[in-house]
């Protein structure tokens, strides 16, 4: 079984047709899965939809709290690709015995030419093959927490050295 642990991000936003602004209205996951045509056992837990660019010290306690408190020990965490380095560092530091892996998308699932399907796609491979740690899974790409920062000029993720 794996865990998927909701927290907001571009990844579940939609186009608030009244403003023109991104919003959040529920999570996309479970029509996500369905699309990808999903067969691993998953339980979906909404942590909270939130902005990364919003989320702060307690945002990221609480998620690490519910890392912990996971039954699983593999866990996908759906997260805004601004601060999801800093997100991964604080639970790759807690060092949870589990095998947690972040993803998020540069497009939000509900638009089309979404990154969302294959990026939370590459997270279920990882987590079911890396050893326990925390890592991001972006663009076809694994990065470890403590090697990963998102390149904003390039708008996608890189190693740090």
């Amino acid at each position: 079984m794996i865990r998927i642990l909701v927290t907001g991000g571009t990844l579940d936003k939609e186009y608030n047709q009244l403003n023109g602004e991104l919003v959040f209205t529920k999570t996309h996951l479970s029509d996500i899965l369905v699309q990808a045509k999903c067969r691993a056992e998953v339980a979906i837990e909404t942590v909270m939809l939130k902005d990364s660019l919003f989320m702060g010290d307690e945002d990221r306690a609480l998620i690490l709290s519910r890392v912990l408190a996971a039954p699983e020990d593999k866990v996908v965490v759906t997260h805004g690709t601004d601060t999801m380095p800093e997100t991964a560092r604080v639970i790759g530091a807690a060092a949870t015995g589990r095998t947690v892996v972040l993803l998020g998308a540069m497009v939000p699932y509900s638009f089309v030419n979404s990154d969302a399907l294959f990026n939370l796609g590459c997270a279920f491979t990882a987590v079911q093959l890396l050893p326990p740690g925390a890592y991001i899974t972006m663009n076809g790409k694994v990065f470890a927490w403590d090697n990963v920062r998102k390149n904003r000029e390039r708008g996608e993720f890189e190693t740090l050295r």
